[in-house]
């Protein structure tokens, strides 16, 4: 449960399921690490006391681990988060009398390697359901896996109340872990070319990348304009003192901060990757996309934002229309009603 955005769903799921429909929820943890996120207290957490250092003796222990709680548990449905985590779960509870539900995360077709894509196509086909984020995901799991019960639920987002459009700082935002998908360095060629005083880039987030990043800002000239905030719980303040988001990851399942800046009223920019921005982004109307890689119409498109905020605004209330089909209240149900099949 570090801070991410499947944790976060995870954790938006488990507010909904135990205080909207008074579900009893465990919540099983593969590893003993620290808690990012405030979970509910009626949720039950469950977490593994050992820790051994042999990756294969670890794994049989953690499988044993998950058996013997389930057996004790008894859960009405199952549901599992991430393709590795997925496999196995599913191998954790061959055999076992529950039904369990399965949703990958990151990029539908990205290539996990031999040994956990054939696990994939191999076991998929025994979960009770699957749960996609996308179209695209549902077409691609079809294919693979030829499972006869796949449902597209997105992301939720809890949407934010009294947010004010036109009471925005000089500040474009940028909410994700600091890895080399999310292209931060492309961001920061972005920020340079289409500079304006007294504006500056906000990037929350943490990762591996995160001091060549701040590297390059110096480099470039731009360090003072930049602003690496790390790791925040208290993310809602950034979304509500911006006035554009930026996106220019070039591969996704579904990107959750994206979904959250349409929640709080931000127009937004997007590369059109794999996938899930053209699900958040009406092109012109709440935003723009732009084709993956293309630079200079980024460059072109944040222009027009920066130069007219009345733009900015108009966007701004499309993007809050347009978030209200993804408030938890109605994919939380979706889930729960999936579960409950």
């Amino acid at each position: 449960m570090k801070a991410g955005g499947m944790e976060r769903v995870m954790v938006e799921l488990c507010h909904y399921f135990s205080n909207i429909r008074s579900v009893e929820v465990h919540l099983i943890l593969l590893t003993k690490d620290t808690i990012f996120f405030r979970l509910p207290e009626h949720v039950v957490i469950h977490e593994p006391s050992f820790y051994i250092s042999n990756k294969l003796v670890y794994t049989l222990k953690t499988c044993i681990y998950l058996r013997r709680l389930l057996k004790k548990v008894k859960p009405y449905s199952l549901l599992s988060f991430g393709e590795m985590y997925n496999n196995f779960v599913l191998l954790s509870t061959l055999f076992l009398p529950v039904k369990v539900y399965v949703s990958d995360r990151s990029k539908p077709d990205k290539d996990w390697g031999v040994l956990h894509n054939s696990l994939r196509r191999l076991l998929y086909p025994k979960a009770h359901g699957i749960i996609s984020q996308t179209d695209y995901s549902r077409t691609f799991l079809q294919k693979e896996t030829r499972h006869s019960r796949i449902r597209v639920i997105p992301n939720p987002v809890s949407i934010g109340k009294d947010i004010l459009l036109d009471e925005r700082g000089k500040v474009i935002l940028n909410v994700g872990r600091l890895i080399k998908s999310k292209r931060i360095d492309i961001l920061l060629d972005i920020f340079l070319a289409s500079f304006q005083e007294g504006w500056k880039l906000w990037i929350v987030g943490d990762g591996p990348e995160k001091e060549y990043l701040q590297e390059i800002a110096a480099r470039k000239g731009i360090g003072d304009n930049v602003v690496f905030w790390g790791n925040q719980k208290d993310i809602h303040q950034f979304y509500q003192k911006a006035s554009i988001f930026a996106f220019t990851s070039e591969s996704e399942g579904f990107p959750n901060a994206l979904l959250e800046a349409i929640s709080f009223g931000l127009p937004c920019l997007s590369f059109n990757c794999v996938a899930g921005p053209s699900d958040l982004i009406d092109h012109k109307k709440n935003g723009y996309l732009v084709n993956l890689y293309d630079v200079d119409a980024y460059i072109q498109y944040i222009k027009l934002l920066l130069n007219d905020e009345s733009l900015r605004v108009d966007f701004g209330k499309h993007s809050l229309t347009k978030a209200k089909k993804f408030d938890i209240e109605i994919v939380g149900e979706l889930f729960y009603k999936t579960l409950d099949e």
